[in-house]
């Protein structure tokens, strides 16, 4: 998204991508910093395989810089700092599918921003496709287009973050709405997609703004599930007070006015 210029070493704004003698390289790939198996719903997906379990991966590196973020362990990393352990991609397919015995659908990527990376997405999704076996995506879709077209036809389902409905706070995570609704109508139109609002006191939390928020996706599609989540203090916002419970149920009703299926998280 950022499309960053930079000096030979110099690494990209998300802590992934670098300047190797002049070309533009992927270093996060196959990194891995995190594996797990997963219930579905924490991704999450409510309405995708219900009751499932998914095997999830992540790597390092995040083209958005949000204050808040949980995983700013792994996530505002690069590939001098991350501590991490090399998996193929075949690898990676292989152990999904010996996994199928404890209910595992596939691989989901997720944890840090995997489109960082989105080359090992691309070449992992292919082969658990070929296993017969789901891929689920996990992103802010903060991406290009092209980024979204190599992966679509490997992709069953997504969570995508939905920070906001305002340019203006995009921009104070460092990125861009419009580049994010154009990938959301895009995935929307292939795969099978729920999007996830965290709701930050002061921040995103208004009526206002999850009326205008709602209202949009409705125009995207009214099926599409929406999560309203729940604020914890992290990182950079450790002072920062969570969200009331109260306020973050309102908003969700406030949404089900417009959109068929809303959930309410980390309540």
């Amino acid at each position: 998204m950022h499309r960053c210029r930079l000096k030979p070493g110099q690494f990209g704004r998300c802590g992934a991508r670098k300047n190797v003698n002049g070309m533009i390289v992927c270093e996060n790939y196959g990194r891995i910093t995190a594996l797990a198996l997963d219930p579905i719903e924490k991704k999450p997906l409510s309405m995708f395989y219900p009751g499932s379990v998914i095997l999830s991966v992540g790597s390092f590196g995040c083209n958005l810089h949000c204050p808040f973020c949980q995983n700013h362990d792994i996530s505002m990393k690069n590939a001098d700092e991350a501590e991490t352990v090399f998996l193929a991609p075949e690898k990676l397919a292989l152990k999904a599918s010996e996994l199928r015995a404890r209910g595992n659908i596939g691989v989901a990527y997720t944890y840090n921003e995997p489109l960082t990376g989105y080359e090992y997405v691309r070449d992992a999704a292919k082969i658990v496709k070929q296993y017969g076996m789901k891929n689920v995506l996990v992103t802010n879709g903060a991406f290009s287009e092209a980024v979204e077209e190599s992966l679509l036809p490997y992709i069953d389902a997504m969570n995508v973050d939905l920070k906001g409905i305002r340019e203006d706070y995009y921009r104070k995570l460092g990125g861009d709405l419009g580049t994010v609704q154009n990938f959301i109508k895009k995935a929307a139109d292939r795969c099978h997609v729920e999007l996830a609002a965290l709701i930050v006191p002061g921040e995103n939390d208004s009526r206002e703004e999850m009326e205008e928020m709602a209202a949009w996706v409705a125009s995207v599609n009214p099926d599409i599930p929406l999560h309203v989540n729940r604020f914890f203090p992290r990182w950079n916002m450790a002072d920062k007070k969570a969200t009331e419970t109260e306020k973050v149920y309102r908003l969700a009703e406030t949404a089900r006015a417009y959109l068929k299926y809303v959930f309410v998280g980390n309540c």
